[in-house]
């Protein structure tokens, strides 16, 4: 779990106000009813949201287009998908939580206020589920777990956010060629083909500070 420094906290006392986004009938009952008996969180028109509650949906034909659709939302995205296999596309249209649709339940209070602030939340078990336990080491890759220094640990936390290699340069304090070496030293290290893969190992492996 992680915090955008550029977001505001909203007291914790609020209520949250959420769009919860989806064309399926019997999730919107489920879900609306569940967040009425937790409290602290009103369920209101996208044009009043702070957050979202965005349901992939169940028809692996649309998915894509889904996808497209999150990518163009105003506000943070606490993602609702089907299986293991959209995560990783969640993450990389903007989510900033996933939850998988037979897991949604209480704990949805705290991920969506979490995500409200700013931050970018995960269970742990599935962020595990996404990669292999034991990552296969890239060529010339450091022996062990492939252990970050203390400014890749900066930068993996920072991909986290989901910036850039510009804004990552921005935020550091270092050019862009130097942020792209240290993005692909933290790709390396983690065995990941993608920057989402990185994030994702990264928080398996408690790198992402909570």
């Amino acid at each position: 779990m992680t915090r955008n420094p550029n977001l505001p906290i909203a007291a914790v006392s609020d209520p949250i106000k959420v769009a919860l986004l989806t064309d399926d009938p019997l999730l919107r009952a489920g879900v609306s009813s569940l967040l009425a008996q937790l409290g602290s969180i009103d369920v209101v028109d996208r044009d009043r949201a702070e957050v979202a509650l965005w349901d992939a949906g169940t028809d692996a034909g649309k998915t894509l287009a889904r996808f497209s659709e999150l990518r163009s939302l105003p506000f943070p995205v606490v993602a609702v998908v089907g299986d293991v296999s959209q995560v990783g596309p969640a993450l990389a249209a903007g989510a900033r939580g996933v939850v998988l649709r037979d897991q949604v339940g209480p704990g949805i209070h705290a991920a969506l206020a979490a995500v409200r602030s700013g931050l970018t939340v995960m269970d742990t078990a599935l962020a595990s589920s996404l990669v292999p336990s034991q990552p296969v080491r890239a060529e010339g890759a450091p022996k062990g777990r492939g252990d970050l220094t203390e400014r890749e640990k900066q930068v993996v936390q920072l991909l986290s956010e989901g910036l850039s290699n510009k804004l990552i340069a921005d935020r550091l304090g270092i050019s862009d060629h130097t942020a792209k070496f240290h993005v692909n030293g933290v790709m390396m290290k983690l065995g990941s083909s993608t920057r989402t893969e990185a994030v994702v190992e990264a928080m398996r492996r408690g790198l992402v500070r909570l």
